[in-house]
């Protein structure tokens, strides 16, 4: 390199390690930060992180640099000769006093925190979350909103998933129907699983609850802002870990209001539905997406599954046999294996629609149409 270009190229990287360094701009955008805090309890949260680590910080420090002086002042090369003592009681009283005045210190506010955080008492709003392999259930149970029921599944196109398209802003972080809940008001959240363990994690929320198959437990946030606030489960629960995000949308209290209208609405249209008598092409249609959000990860878009695990449905004996074990699998699905109950999970219209789909597409015409009141007699 030649000394013109040295003063150039110095300065360049000397102001590159400072914005890494110093910058928050940098620490936001690789993402090395905490989320931006959405409640009180968060701000607490992220305080807390900020002292403990300043603490730990000086720690090291002081302990390293006594270290370092020690071997460089009393290296042997320099003269240092060992020193022979035995025990020193002040010094052992005040190596032990010192750290448990420190612990004592940090465990205080850290505890005061915990408390508040486990004090779900109170509660504007309770919902109910439930994890299924791989998305949430929400039910709204007590508070403005009671009696609304919904899924949320991830929303990411599988083409970005398999790379065939470019990735989106929110890749892996969006769901179809988001958790909607007013600004400024105490949330109760009750966990609680359909099969193995997941973990209900929104960092800008400070919340994050396992839920456990037989087991309701709890935690709540109140959020200080409106805005939508992501998250992922936080436990290794399968195959399809990585595609459990949680979305939680804070609106106002009129836009809320607005959403339980229409929920409400939709709910009304829901029940004509399983009343209705419907055509192949209008199940296909709906079956199609039914499918695709709930069956496509482990059957795979095109019905081949990813065999042994995940059996294929082209060309299966149970999505060309007799009907009635076709729906039996999908309602209550097949201990032992991956094959999940959706009993509970959708619609008798939703599950005539994926029956039909599945009976029909790919290679699979039977022709079968099967309607929401056969549903609902099996389930009787």
């Amino acid at each position: 390199m030649s000394k013109q270009a040295q003063p150039i190229v110095v300065p360049r990287l000397a102001t590159l390690w400072a914005l890494t360094l110093l910058s928050t701009a940098a620490e936001a955008a690789y993402e090395v930060n905490f989320q931006q805090p959405a409640t009180l309890v968060a701000q607490e949260v992220y305080d807390l992180h900020l002292w403990m680590m300043a603490i730990c910080a000086i720690i090291f420090c002081l302990v390293f640099g006594v270290m370092t002086y020690s071997l460089i002042k009393h290296r042997r090369a320099s003269g240092g000769a060992a020193a022979r003592f035995h025990e020193n009681t002040r010094v052992e009283m005040l190596w032990t006093a010192i750290p448990v005045v420190i612990l004592i210190g940090m465990a205080w506010p850290v505890t005061k925190t915990l408390l508040v955080i486990r004090d779900s008492s109170n509660a504007d709003i309770t919902i109910k979350v439930t994890g299924y392999q791989w998305k949430w259930g929400y039910d709204y149970l007590k508070g403005e909103g009671e009696g609304i029921r919904f899924m949320s599944v991830l929303a990411t196109p599988q083409d970005q998933i398999d790379g065939k398209a470019p990735k989106g802003e929110h890749y892996l972080l969006e769901v179809d129907r988001p958790l909607v809940v007013p600004v400024n008001k105490k949330i109760r959240i009750l966990t609680t699983s359909n099969d193995v363990i997941h973990s209900w994690y929104v960092p800008a929320l400070a919340v994050q609850q396992d839920a456990v198959t037989g087991f309701i437990r709890d935690t709540w946030f109140r959020a200080e802002r409106e805005g939508v606030f992501r998250g992922q489960c936080s436990q290794l629960c399968g195959k399809g870990h990585g595609y459990m995000p949680i979305v939680v949308e804070v609106v106002s209290a009129e836009k809320y209001a607005a959403w339980i209208a229409k929920q409400q609405q939709e709910m009304v249209a829901g029940a004509e539905d399983k009343d209705k008598v419907w055509q192949l092409a209008e199940l296909m249609q709906r079956g199609e997406a039914v499918y695709g959000k709930n069956c496509s990860a482990c059957h795979q878009p095109t019905g081949k599954g990813i065999p042994p695990a995940f059996p294929a449905l082209d060309g299966s004996k149970v999505a060309t046999g007799p009907k009635a074990a076709h729906i039996a699998t999908v309602l209550n699905g097949r201990p032992g294996t991956a094959m999940q109950a959706f009993a509970a999970q959708l619609s008798d219209t939703d599950i005539a629609a994926v029956i039909t789909y599945e009976r029909n597409a790919w290679s699979n015409k039977t022709g079968d149409v099967l309607q929401p009141a056969e549903i609902k007699a099996v389930r009787r």
